[in-house]
């Protein structure tokens, strides 16, 4: 079982949906990764945060194995955003963002951490997903996630980082920002040009489109009676498909068909509460059991 590591934002978020709210309670990048991820597999997370961050967060982190030792703590306040979803719970509605000490940034690799089995770059500024990649011996596999306002303002940037990258994680509307066109399929075929080995594109409520260079893959989100909360739901998706792929080291097509799925059943349990309450009472379990749950959701026999 390989080592992962998770570079990220750990924050504190209060979120309006609705059907709820819930002030000041953990959120990240990083966090939902990590937390995601420690479920198949141990995790190295690299973040900071304020002299105001919660004691007992740190500890449900350390209690899910995830090793905290690049988590910095600094004088100021924690990274904070403030969102809401409409009926519409595909997009959220940014109503404040405070970086604070996520501002001045910089991630710091401890030796321990230079030779990871896996890496994944959460959805920071490329220059500094960039540095990280420099800091790190290079690993089986390199996953990243970006944002529109990285793609609109660092560009350039970006691609240097995806020409080192061999999965990058996006939703529909970052694909078509990034490769310009409105045709998912053609976007694909642009952005692996540039780098990339696999494009997942996330789709919310419609699921998971995975590209590579010769294929596509298809998974539709799982059907759910009670979405309260969507935050986090990418960062968990990438968690449980990284976190499966470090667990078994085993990079082929059917495995990585296989990490859509866990991180399409990771996600759907994190959308099911606020923050990440329904990962602090999962089982592993009750994953396999919503595994065998798409596998039968989306199977079906060849005409006779």
């Amino acid at each position: 079982m390989g080592k992962l590591l998770v570079v990220g934002s750990v924050a504190l978020d209060t979120v309006r949906t609705p059907f709820g709210e819930a002030s000041e309670v953990l959120g990240g990048s990083a966090t939902y990764f990590a937390t995601a991820a420690s479920y198949f597999t141990s995790v190295d997370l690299i973040a900071v945060v304020g002299e105001d961050f919660p004691e007992e967060h740190v500890k449900f982190l350390q209690r899910r194995g995830i090793d905290l030792t690049g988590l910095e703590r600094r004088p100021g306040r924690t990274f904070r955003w403030k969102g809401e979803y409409t009926h519409q719970l595909n997009e959220a509605h940014t109503l404040d963002t405070r970086l604070n000490v996520f501002e001045t940034f910089r991630p710091k690799i401890p030796e321990s951490y230079r030779a990871p089995s896996m890496l994944f770059l959460g959805n920071i500024d490329p220059e500094l997903q960039l540095e990280v990649l420099r800091q790190v011996q290079r690993p089986a596999l390199v996953a990243c996630d970006t944002m529109n306002f990285w793609i609109d303002r660092k560009r350039e940037a970006l691609w240097r980082v995806l020409e080192q990258v061999d999965v990058l994680m996006i939703n529909d509307g970052e694909a078509r920002a990034l490769g310009g066109r409105p045709n998912l399929v053609q976007v694909a075929r642009d952005i692996l040009a540039r780098g990339p080995k696999h494009l997942i594109v996330k789709r919310g409520e419609y699921g998971v489109l995975m590209f590579d260079h010769k294929r596509s893959f298809a998974a539709p989100a799982f059907p759910l009676e009670l979405v309260r909360d969507p935050t986090g739901a990418g960062d968990t998706f990438a968690g449980g498909f990284v976190g499966y792929l470090a667990a078994t080291g085993n990079l082929s097509e059917v495995a990585m068909r296989q990490a859509v799925i866990f991180g399409s059943v990771m996600a759907s349990f994190t959308v099911e509460a606020f923050s990440l309450d329904r990962l602090r009472a999962l089982d592993y379990k009750e994953i396999e059991a919503r595994f065998g749950e798409f596998k039968r959701l989306t199977h079906f026999e060849d005409l006779v």
